[in-house]
C-alpha cells in the first residue's frame, strides 16, 4: 500500500523522512509513510498561491463543475476511502462511513452557501450626483488547514468545502497520526485533472510541514481542528506575518441533567457520546453534572450502558466502540483514572483493557463518582471513554460547576422544562449550547465552534464559509 503527497496537481512520493503508520485496532503495521520535507512544503505554498488568480477568476458554475466532478470521483472510491479510513484510525466500519459522508455533504453544501452569498449596494443620493457604494464577498487567498486525526475525512470536508466554494487556494495538513485517507482524497483529485495548485495535501512532521506553513507570509487564513495547546504553538509561529485565523480546539464539555429530565434518555445520550469514536472527540461530554435527586438513576443506566459495550474496529460484526489512537494516549487516559480514584472517586465501571482484545489500543468507558472538579479528570480534556459524574443541588451549582474550566466549546442540557433550559443556555459559557439532543450527528449546517481556549470562529455552516471571505467596498459616482 502506497501513498503520495499532492503538490501542483502532481503525486510525488514524500523526500522526508520514514514514518509507520499503524492500525490501532491491531497494534500492527498499515505501511511505511514517506512523508514530505521542507521543500515539498514551500512547492505547496507556491503551487497554492500561483493557482489563487485563476481559481477565483472562475465563475460559481465553473467552480461548482469541478467540485462535482471530484465529489463524483470520491463517491467511486467510497469502499476504498472507508476502509483506510477505518484502518488508520480503527473505527468500526460504521462509523469510519459516517466521516466519510460528511465530506461528501460538504462539498455539495458549501458550493450551494456560496451561491447564496450576497453583498449589498447601499446608493447614496443628493441633488448633484448618486454614488453607489458596493460591498462583495471576495475570496482570501490561499488558505492552509490543519487536521485532527480524529476524523480525518470529516476535517477535510471543514476545510476543503468552504476554501473550493470560495475561490480559495488551499495545503491541507493532515495529522501525521492518520494521513492515508487524507492523502488518498489528493490521490483521487489528481485522477480527474483538478486544476494544478487548488488543492495541497502534504503530511509530514510538524518541523517539516506545519512549522513552514504557519511562519510563511503565503497563507492569508490559517484553520485548525485540534488541541488548544497546538492553537497556541500555531497562532505563536505564523505572528510574523498578518493573518486571520480559524481555530476549533479542546473542549471540556458539561452535560447537565436537570430533576425533570428524562433520565433515562439523557443517559443514553451521554454514554452514547462517550464511546462515540472512544470519547475521542471534541464535542464530547467530560463531566456528567447531575442532580443528586436522579443521580443514582443516571449511573445505573450509565454503567449498563458501557458494560454492554463491544470493543472491535473495521468489519468487526457487533464492535460499538473503536480503539484510542495510540498506546500513550490509553496510558494517558489510564493514569487520569488512576490519579481521581487516589483523590477518592469511586470507579464504578471500565477503565481496564478487556481480556479479549490484547491487541490494539483498546479500553472499556470508565464511569467515575464521588469526583470533584478540582481534579484533572473534570478539569483536562479527557478525549477518551471515561465519564466523571458531579452532583449538585441547585440550578446556580449546576451553572457554576459547568463554567469552572478555561473551556468554552460544547455543553448540553437535559430537561423538559424549556423555561429553564433557555435560562441554562443563557448562563453556560460555551459556543453551543444542545438540549435533549445526542450531540454525535451530522454537523452540517449548524454553527460550531468555541469560546475562551476552545478557539475562535466558526465550522460547518454559513459563518464558517463567510471566513474565506474579506468584504470589499468599492464607492462608485458614475
Amino acid at each position: 500500500m502506497k501513498f503520495y503527497q499532492y503538490i501542483g496537481g502532481k503525486l510525488e512520493e514524500g523526500k522526508g523522512r520514514g514514518k509507520c503508520i499503524f492500525n490501532p485496532g491491531t497494534g500492527k503495521e498499515i505501511c511505511q509513510l514517506k512523508t514530505a520535507d521542507r521543500q515539498q512544503t514551500l512547492s505547496a505554498l507556491e503551487s497554492a498561491q500561483k493557482a489563487f488568480a485563476a481559481w477565483s477568476s472562475l465563475s460559481l458554475t465553473e467552480r461548482g463543475n469541478w467540485i462535482h466532478k471530484l465529489k463524483e470521483a470520491l463517491l467511486e472510491k467510497e469502499e476504498e476511502l472507508v476502509d483506510i479510513l477505518s484502518m488508520e484510525t480503527g473505527k468500526p466500519l460504521f462509523a469510519a462511513s459516517r466521516d466519510y459522508h460528511i465530506l461528501i455533504d460538504a462539498l455539495d453544501f458549501y458550493w450551494e452557501e456560496a451561491k447564496r452569498l450576497t453583498g449589498i449596494s447601499t446608493p447614496d443620493y443628493n441633488s448633484n450626483h448618486a454614488t453607489y457604494h458596493l460591498h462583495e464577498y471576495r475570496p482570501l487567498g490561499v488558505v492552509v488547514g490543519h487536521l485532527a486525526w480524529n476524523m480525518p475525512l470529516l476535517n477535510i470536508g471543514a476545510k476543503l468545502g468552504p476554501a473550493l466554494a470560495s475561490g480559495c487556494t488551499c495545503i491541507i495538513k493532515p495529522s501525521s497520526l492518520t494521513p492515508l485517507s487524507a492523502l488518498k482524497v489528493g490521490e483521487i483529485a489528481a485522477s480527474v485533472q483538478f486544476p494544478a495548485g487548488v488543492i495541497n495535501i502534504v503530511a509530514g512532521p510538524s518541523e517539516e510541514v506545519a512549522t513552514v506553513l504557519n511562519q510563511s507570509p503565503i497563507p492569508r487564513l490559517i484553520t485548525l481542528i485540534g488541541s488548544s495547546a497546538t492553537g497556541r504553538k500555531m497562532i505563536q509561529e505564523s505572528s510574523s506575518s498578518i493573518k486571520t485565523y480559524s481555530l476549533e480546539l479542546g473542549g471540556n464539555a458539561p452535560a447537565v441533567v436537570l430533576p425533570d429530565a428524562d433520565v433515562e434518555k439523557a443517559a443514553d445520550f451521554v454514554a452514547s457520546m462517550k464511546m462515540n469514536n472512544c470519547g475521542q472527540v471534541c464535542t464530547s461530554v467530560n463531566r456528567a453534572i447531575v442532580h443528586e435527586s436522579v443521580a443514582e438513576e443516571f449511573c445505573s443506566l450509565v454503567q449498563k450502558k458501557f458494560e454492554a459495550c463491544k470493543p472491535g474496529w473495521g468489519r468487526e460484526e457487533g464492535a460499538t466502540m473503536g480503539p484510542l489512537i495510540t498506546p500513550e494516549d490509553r496510558d494517558r487516559v489510564m493514569r487520569l483514572i488512576g490519579e481521581a480514584v487516589k483523590q477518592g472517586a469511586k470507579l464504578r465501571c471500565g477503565g481496564n483493557i478487556p481480556k479479549d482484545r490484547p491487541e490494539g489500543n483498546y479500553m472499556m468507558p470508565a464511569l467515575l463518582t464521588q469526583v470533584h472538579n478540582s481534579m484533572r479528570v473534570c478539569q483536562e480534556e479527557i478525549f477518551g471513554p471515561v465519564l466523571p459524574v458531579l452532583t449538585y443541588h441547585s440550578p446556580q451549582d449546576a451553572i457554576a460547576l459547568a463554567n469552572d474550566t478555561r473551556y468554552g466549546l460544547s455543553a448540553y442540557v437535559y430537561t423538559n422544562d424549556m423555561h429553564r433550559a433557555f435560562e441554562m443556555a443563557e448562563q453556560l459559557e460555551a459556543g453551543e449550547v444542545i438540549v435533549n439532543v445526542w450531540g454525535g450527528g451530522s454537523p452540517l449546517p449548524y454553527a460550531h465552534g468555541g469560546i475562551k481556549e476552545s478557539g475562535v470562529g466558526k465550522d460547518w455552516s454559513s459563518y464558517s464559509l463567510k471566513e474565506y471571505y474579506y468584504v470589499k467596498r468599492i464607492t462608485v459616482t458614475p
